[in-house]
């Protein structure tokens, strides 16, 4: 397909009748359904006997004229957008309880107004406890909350002056993260299952703001998908905050934003080992 190169989704499926199909349908990986765009635009519909099965074909096309093919979700990007900042006027109930929380754990002692003194910092296992006293309140993620590895990969994204700590700054702005991701997660997640299975993780990694390949959206169902092919909320976040932390990094490296960079062993290993 030439003019439309985004991603189908469901609707178009449920709405639109195929062109033309396999008159059977075997133990076999084969191109089953064919769907017409507009004149002269067709998508092909590969797929597999089983669901999440790695599979193979050749697709012959006989044209009279000249055609152009291509595999659609072919960018990769990232929006980065900025987060807003704090709000000075009234508190919801929800940013005191975290500010309760924050300095309880921070062991400040004086009574805490936002903003707060910036020397205040809080470890991943005490981001784990802030995060999860709040989160485990919501009971329609049906969630147990946070590890402890995942709150290490939130510091590396958000440790901005390289303390493996979070100021209440970077903490704002992890929870306002969180808060929209939160929001993209319970769309997707209508049955209130605690999960989402691997076809709306893409289409929700795509409203996170990240374009990724069909490629790339394999390794994330295989790296953080359960054996039923299901994302659970603690992985859907520990996804996007590695996805995030891994543009943040590569766009430092890209001055020139040609799109490639070239890493030394220890740049490498810095690299991937923190993030």
């Amino acid at each position: 397909m030439h003019g439309n190169k985004q991603h189908m989704q469901k609707d178009f499926f449920l709405f639109n009748s195929s062109k033309a199909r396999c008159k059977s349908y075997i133990n076999l990986r084969e191109v089953t359904q064919r769907f017409r765009l507009t004149p002269g635009e067709y998508v092909i519909v590969p797929s597999t006997y089983e669901p999440h099965q790695e599979g193979e074909f050749i697709l012959r096309v006989f044209s009279e004229k000249k055609n152009t093919s291509e595999e659609i979700e072919n960018r990769i990007e990232a929006d980065h957008p900025v987060p807003a900042p704090a709000s000075a006027g009234e508190e919801s109930e929800e940013d005191q309880q975290f500010r309760t929380i924050f300095q309880e754990i921070a062991g400040d002692s004086p009574p805490l107004v936002w903003p707060l003194s910036q020397d205040m910092e809080i470890t991943a296992n005490e981001l784990k406890n802030v995060l999860n006293r709040v989160i485990t309140k919501h009971k329609d993620l049906n969630t147990e909350g946070f590890s402890l590895e995942s709150c290490r990969s939130m510091i590396a994204l958000m440790d901005m002056d390289g303390t493996g700590r979070l100021n209440l700054q970077e903490f704002r702005h992890l929870w306002n993260k969180i808060k929209q991701w939160q929001g993209i997660f319970k769309h997707y997640n209508a049955d209130q299952t605690g999960s989402i299975n691997s076809y709306e993780m893409r289409n929700a990694v795509n409203d996170a703001g990240f374009r990724l390949n069909n490629q790339l959206y394999d390794i994330i169902t295989m790296r953080y998908a359960n054996e039923n092919m299901n994302i659970d909320f603690d992985s859907f976040i520990s996804c996007l905050v590695r996805l995030e932390a891994m543009f943040r990094a590569f766009q430092a490296f890209d001055q020139d934003g040609d799109g490639t960079i070239r890493l030394s062993v220890l740049e490498w290993l810095q690299l991937t080992m923190y993030a």
